[in-house]
């Protein structure tokens, strides 16, 4: 199995489904809990030299307490029953807190991680106020739930998304790279990828479990070379390198978990495309986004881009 790519289950640990510090990945930065609760159970932990956020991902009504140098901060989150159903609420915990998480019902959250020098203040964002995004056109279209992005959310260092491609489509495409610091065009940012492949519906009403595909590949400086087949709860780490195309093969809807950090203490998301496959980018102009976007039935589409216009 290639080194960074780890199947659903190899990162478990204890209550985690996916354990992942910046030591156990190779870096220096990015990190991800995924927390599978039973009902009623809490889990608890300090954060240490890193930032948090709280992110349901298959659970609703979840009760946060963060304990920080300004005080205690409850926030009873509403959460979500699945990533499909578009942006949860979620809870921001500054580096140097202790936080406790209660779960009124069994479900799974994340708990997105960047080492940090600064401390901020706690707090609580509701879903709506969510930033969503259709990236793209015709089978290239994607949307991207930017709630931690760059300009939207402050954090110090973190920067974390959503991507959800419907299936059939193409994400993280063009492939792109931020793994130089090159001032007003590329940032250095480890990133992780956590999959969540949903079920295919058969004409009969039986179910069918997913795959996805993912291409990370180097230069001859710097080599790195994953195409991984990916499931649900599978996670890629990419340390450097062009990433791209994400595939979500027909009839699965596959959604992705980005989370990135870096050593820059300016928090810029600046990626650069492959130079052989960046001219997509023009044939979107006069192309349509795909129909089946946003998806979630509480989901508005924002007017928000991103420094680089586009990404994932």
């Amino acid at each position: 199995m290639h080194r960074h790519l780890h199947p659903a289950g190899s990162l478990a640990a204890g209550s985690a489904q996916v354990s992942l510090s910046p030591g156990a990945a190779g870096w220096d930065y990015s990190g991800l809990l995924v927390h599978s609760l039973l009902a009623g159970q809490t889990v608890s932990w300090m954060t240490g030299e890193s930032e948090n956020v709280v992110l349901p991902l298959t659970i609703r009504d979840v009760n946060i307490v963060v304990r920080d140098a300004d005080g205690v901060h409850s926030s009873d989150l509403v959460g979500r029953a699945d990533v499909f159903d578009g942006p949860s609420d979620f809870v921001y915990a500054g580096r140097d807190s202790e936080v406790s998480v209660t779960a009124t019902h069994a479900g799974e959250l994340a708990v997105c991680s960047a080492r940090c020098d600064n401390r901020l203040t706690s707090s609580y964002q509701q879903a709506e106020n969510v930033p969503v995004e259709l990236r793209g056109a015709s089978v290239c279209t994607r949307q991207v739930n930017n709630f931690a992005a760059a300009g939207v959310f402050p954090c110090d260092r973190m920067i974390a998304v959503e991507v959800i491609t419907p299936g059939g489509n193409w994400s993280s495409y063009p492939p792109h790279k931020h793994d130089e610091d090159r001032p007003g065009e590329e940032s250095t940012l480890e990133e992780i990828y956590y999959f969540r492949i949903a079920d295919g519906v058969a004409p009969d009403r039986t179910g069918h479990p997913g795959t996805g595909y993912l291409h990370v590949y180097g230069t001859a400086d710097r080599p790195i070379d994953v195409l991984a087949q990916v499931h649900t709860g599978d996670v890629v780490t990419i340390p450097h390198g062009w990433h791209g195309p994400a595939m979500a093969t027909p009839g699965y809807d596959m959604y992705y978990l980005n989370v990135m950090a870096g050593p820059s203490p300016d928090r810029a998301w600046l990626i650069a495309d492959d130079p052989d496959h960046g001219w997509i980018r023009q044939t979107w102009e006069h192309q349509a986004t795909d129909p089946r976007l946003p998806l979630g039935t509480r989901t508005q589409v924002d007017e928000f881009k991103t420094e680089e216009t586009e990404s994932p």
